[in-house]
Order: C-alpha cells, then sequence, then structure tokens
C-alpha cells in the first residue's frame, strides 16, 4: 500500500475509533454498557441513525444539532474523534507499518478516553487501565517490540514512582498526594513505553501539570483542597514520550558522553 493512501487510512481509521471512544466516555463512568443500546442523543433519547454517526461529517452536516430535538450536539464528539484521526496519523509517521504501531493504537487510544473522563469525572477507571497493563505486557511479547523484561520492570517502576509519592505525602501531610488511578496509568504507561519511558513520561506531566496548577490556584479558579485531575497530565507525558521519548532520550545522553 502506498504510504499516502496508509496514512489517509491510519487517520480515517482514528476517526472512527474517536467516534467509539465517545460511546466509552459517556457510559463509562456510568456503568452502561458500550455495547447495547445503538448510539441515542443524550437529550432526547432517540436512536442515532448512521448515517448521523459518521465521524466529524455528520456533526457539520447536521449544523451541530440533533436531527431529532434540535438540541446542540457537544463540540467533544467531533474534537475526540479529530484528536484520534491526527494520532493515529501520526503514530503511522512514527513507526510504520509495525506490531508498533498497533500497540501505539491501543495506547493512544486507552491515553485519549483516559484524559477525558479524567477530566469530567476526575476518576480513571480501573476497567481501562489495568486491562490496558495486561495487554501492554501481551504486546510487548512480540518480536519488534520493546520486550518483556522492559514492559515488566516498566509496570513496577511506572506505578512505583506514584505509590512512593502516596506513602510519602500520607506520613507527610497526613493524606495521599495521588489517587490510586495514577498508580495504575503509570503501570499502564510502563508496560507499554518500558521504564526509562515511564518516567520520562512522569517528568513532562510534572513540567506540564506543575506550572497549570500553579495557574489555576494563583487565578482563584482552584482552591488548595480541591482535586486537580494528573491523569490528563500523565497521558499528555506518554503520548509525547511514546513519539519523541527516544530521540529526546538519546540526546540527553549524548551531552554527557560528548
Amino acid at each position: 500500500m502506498p504510504p499516502a493512501i496508509a496514512l489517509a487510512f491510519c487517520a480515517l481509521f482514528g476517526l472512527c475509533v474517536g467516534s467509539f471512544l465517545n460511546v466509552v466516555i459517556g457510559r463509562l463512568p456510568a456503568g452502561g454498557s458500550i455495547v447495547h443500546p445503538g448510539s441515542s442523543c443524550p437529550r432526547c433519547g432517540n436512536p442515532i441513525a448512521w448515517y448521523d454517526n459518521l465521524p466529524v461529517l455528520s456533526f457539520l452536516l447536521l449544523h451541530a444539532r440533533c436531527r431529532s430535538c434540535q438540541n446542540p450536539i457537544s463540540w467533544r464528539y467531533p474534537m475526540v474523534e479529530i484528536l484520534c484521526g491526527i494520532l493515529f496519523a501520526l503514530a503511522y509517521l512514527r513507526f510504520g507499518p509495525s506490531l508498533q504501531l498497533a500497540s501505539a493504537f491501543v495506547l493512544l487510544s486507552s491515553l485519549v478516553a483516559i484524559t477525558v473522563i479524567d477530566l469530567d469525572h476526575q476518576i480513571i477507571p480501573d476497567v481501562l487501565s489495568l486491562p490496558g497493563v495486561a495487554l501492554g505486557l501481551l504486546l510487548s511479547l512480540a518480536p519488534g517490540t520493546i520486550g518483556w523484561r522492559a514492559s515488566v520492570l516498566g509496570v513496577l517502576v511506572g506505578a512505583g514512582v506514584f505509590l512512593v509519592i502516596i506513602v510519602a505525602s500520607s506520613l507527610v501531610l497526613g493524606q495521599p498526594g495521588m489517587g490510586g488511578g495514577d498508580v495504575k496509568l503509570g503501570a499502564m504507561l510502563g508496560a507499554f513505553l518500558g521504564w526509562k519511558l515511564a518516567l520520562l513520561s512522569v517528568l513532562i506531566s510534572v513540567l506540564v501539570g506543575g506550572p497549570l496548577a500553579g495557574a489555576l490556584l494563583a487565578t482563584g479558579r482552584k482552591g488548595r483542597k480541591d482535586p486537580i485531575p494528573f491523569g490528563p497530565f500523565l497521558a499528555v507525558g506518554g503520548a509525547v514520550s511514546l513519539f519523541c521519548g527516544d530521540a529526546a532520550l538519546d540526546w540527553y545522553f549524548a551531552q554527557f558522553l560528548d
């Protein structure tokens, strides 16, 4: 398959996966099935026909309104679809047709769903993170991936970092500084990326999340006791590490060898 067609196919596949992730994001926190019933308008409850459920295109053709009740459709739906399309295309450019590409698709899909759910509900569902750990370990057995030893060590390191933070903050501050969901998300990143990139993911998440959290506190949009979800920052760190982590680490260690 010509590279340009393969790239377009990956982007289109990402749009379709993003459409499915919208179902996951909407139903999973409430304990609903992601299989049955079919898609319906969250306002009027009327079923959505297949031609009104095309990624992005239907949103534009319907002028962002439900065909049945004319209530507005949230911009979250096309945003998730477009984000997945872009990420899948970037994954193809990074890994090409390989088993690593399939692994990247699974990881990126999980990170998108976790990010939106954590922003909306301040939870990271175990039903996403724990199977993610298992899938990362399973995929690491395939040739051309990071290997099972790196994956297992990544799980231990990715989870261990947050366990240390939880124990230390509980002893010093009297309350855990992180939630259990962050521990499992760290383990999932380690399973897919290995221990080095898992640590880099944590570092990036702190560099991104720390200043933003400080700005929210300084502007009064968040109080000291208000929860600030860390999962989205960790997801950003994981995605950046997936695409650029190896090159960044090679550049960093080269500074000490020159």
